[in-house]
């Protein structure tokens, strides 16, 4: 879209103190999901420890001056829980095509 002078904006925030999940209509758990990332998270939020730290007002008014600025990123990361955890993930991810380099340049057209 960048041809006809269309920006996107990718934002990625970390959890973020809003309410939004106040009101929620929550379902009964399943027990399938309880040795899952989405047992987890639900585990964290019943308990109370799934740590809320990005501040609603400084991400808006980061989301607000990005979409803003002249040259806009096309993704935004907001808080440190996400930056953290975007980057472990592409790391992995990294490390995961790097060992996979060889079988790759391997399907190539002879040269």
């Amino acid at each position: 879209m960048a041809p006809f002078g269309i920006d996107f904006l990718v934002v990625e925030p970390g959890p973020t103190g809003t309410g939004f999940g106040a009101g929620l209509d929550h379902a009964a758990p399943l027990p399938c999901y309880d040795a899952t990332p989405a047992g987890a998270i639900r585990k964290a939020f019943v308990s109370g420890d799934f740590a809320i730290d990005g501040d609603a007002r400084k991400t808006v008014a980061a989301m607000i001056a990005a979409a803003g600025s002249d040259a806009p990123p096309l993704r935004l990361t907001l808080g440190g829980g996400a930056f953290t955890s975007i980057q472990r993930a592409l790391g992995e991810r990294l490390a995961t095509l790097e060992k996979q380099r060889e079988v790759s340049f391997s399907t190539d057209v002879a040269r």
